[in-house]
């Protein structure tokens, strides 16, 4: 009788197992040659424009995801307000070039929640030579009127590393045994701000200052990454409701700051013509995600959650394809997989695209703040127990090839496991690594298991992260088609299991 059982037991574990198989492979197949997630990318990126929080462009880009999760089939789908952001800030129009000595159109971006100029201006180059308040101080009274910029003295190299990379066996097998990260305490974290407090304003901060006082009519700026084209350009002014609107501030191509420099400092007359048009969006201060659901069936386990998500903001530069059009597309394809294919999940999967990453994870933040628990106090709501897991996906557009455990040794053999199938992708690296930047940490500063996979760096961090250069043609299809596909398998696995994702420890609270 003991071995009949055994071997009941035994044809049972097989039996199951080759369902899981089976579900997975339906996951493969639909996932990998039925994708819909790069025609999802371009309604995102193309069709909607850059899409700072409150623009005209995030909020087309939100209002389309809302309206395709709802055909596809999900539930609860909604724009949800998250709270106070302020200011939505949109380009209009943006032209600037040397018209002295000789014409010559220039490399050029406005940084966002910056005033324009009120029409097309042409204006004399100044040089500041300061490195410090004080010799700051000997240009006060000189800038009325003028287009500046602040001396270098750095210098551009040759590059003999490509753009583009993907993870070596070493780097991941580097990854995978890694050692535990040492948690940062509360102690740590207040001298960590006490040091970044205490930092003198930097010349550049006092120089805007000055040239906002005395009337110059712009800022031009550059930094030794943003060549070959390439420029990165993101914020440079408040957007809070009472912030005062900035001075004109451009990030321009070091090539052509370094050409204006040399001719000026050589006591050549320089003149810029430059017309930058801007609108500030102040009738609504208001953030929003986008939220939906797919219901769980379990009698019960149905009230319980599996979260995925990735940010939907972007910089104004570009479209924000690989940052982060890439992993809301990707999530998105993950539940259109999930639906299409019929997977019942037991547990309830709620997709989040977040707003305000970009201006410090201020969507996925304050979601967490108001439904499951405030960091500050680590005062815990209701649904806080509620949640199994919250998986990420905002590092390009380079494939999976594992996940960060974020310090949670207890789901590695689970995780390890659920990437058996897709060994053959290329994923199969578990570190028990944290990686920041991302909407993840906003769950796991209140315990919440929250996850980012590890993704190929591709050209992220040198031609498309917070560039002009982050547009659709930087996205790699098969990359983002294996990625959708791991993460519907994640999490499927997630909802169905029986128990939830192991926790780690709860955390102080921060005193925030």
């Amino acid at each position: 009788m003991k071995n009949l059982f055994l071997l009941f037991t035994l044809l049972l574990g097989i039996s199951l197992s080759s369902f899981a198989q089976g579900e997975i492979d339906k996951i493969k197949t639909e996932g990998l040659t039925h994708s819909q997630v790069m025609n999802i990318a371009f309604h995102l990126t193309d069709a909607s424009g850059p899409r700072l929080t409150n623009s005209s462009g995030y909020f087309k880009a939100a209002n389309w995801a809302v309206n395709e999760l709802k055909k596809w089939g999900l539930t609860n789908v909604a724009l949800e307000p998250w709270g106070e952001f302020g200011k939505g800030w949109e380009l209009k129009k943006s032209y600037i070039a040397m018209t002295e000595p000789y014409y010559r159109p220039l490399i050029g971006f406005p940084k966002t929640w910056t005033k324009g100029t009120h029409g097309i201006k042409n204006a004399e180059l100044l040089v500041i030579d300061a490195v410090d308040s004080a010799a700051l101080e000997t240009y006060r009274g000189k800038l009325k009127n003028k287009i500046i910029i602040l001396l270098r003295k750095d210098s551009i190299r040759p590059s003999f590393n490509a753009d583009a990379r993907r993870y070596t066996d070493e780097e991941l097998s580097k990854m995978q045994n890694a050692k535990p990260p040492i948690p940062e305490t509360a102690e740590a974290r207040k001298r960590r701000r006490q040091m970044f407090g205490n930092q003198s304003a930097s010349v550049s901060s006092l120089l805007k200052k000055m040239a906002t006082q005395e009337g110059a009519l712009a800022l031009l700026s550059t930094t030794t990454r943003g060549k070959d084209g390439t420029l990165f350009v993101s914020g440079g002014g408040g957007y809070a409701k009472d912030d005062a609107e900035n001075i004109t501030d451009l990030m321009i191509s070091y090539e052509d700051y370094m050409l204006l420099q040399r001719l000026a400092t050589n006591g050549i007359l320089v003149k810029i013509d430059l017309d930058v048009a801007t609108q500030f969006n102040t009738q609504n201060l208001t953030g929003h995600n986008v939220v939906a659901e797919i219901t769980g069936t379990d009698p019960e386990l149905k009230s319980e959650i599996v979260m995925l998500g990735g940010h939907l903001d972007s910089w104004q530069g570009s479209v924000g394809a690989t940052d982060n059009a890439a992993g809301s597309a990707v999530m998105m394809e993950a539940v259109r997989i999930i639906k299409t294919l019929g997977i019942q999940p037991r547990r309830t999967i709620r997709i989040a695209l977040w707003d305000g990453e970009e201006q410090g994870l201020h969507g996925s933040r304050n979601y967490v703040k108001n439904h499951f628990a405030n960091p500050g106090n680590m005062q815990l709501k209701p649904e806080f127990e509620k949640v199994s897991a919250y998986y990420n996906l905002d590092n390009g557009t380079g494939r999976i090839r594992g996940i960060y455990l974020q310090g949670n040794e207890a789901a590695r053999n689970i995780f390890t496991e659920w990437l058996k199938p897709f060994n053959d992708l290329g994923a199969s690296t578990v570190t028990i690594s944290n990686t920041g930047g991302t909407d993840h940490l906003a769950f796991d500063a209140v315990g919440i298991p929250g996850f980012q996979f590890i993704q190929d760096p591709i050209e992220y961090n040198t031609r498309t992260h917070h560039t002009n250069m982050d547009s659709y043609e930087h996205l790699l299809p098969e990359d983002l088609k294996q990625a959708a596909t791991i993460i519907a398998a994640f999490v499927i696995n997630t909802a169905n299991r029986d128990e939830k994702i192991p926790r780690k420890p709860l955390p102080e609270a921060r005193g925030e």
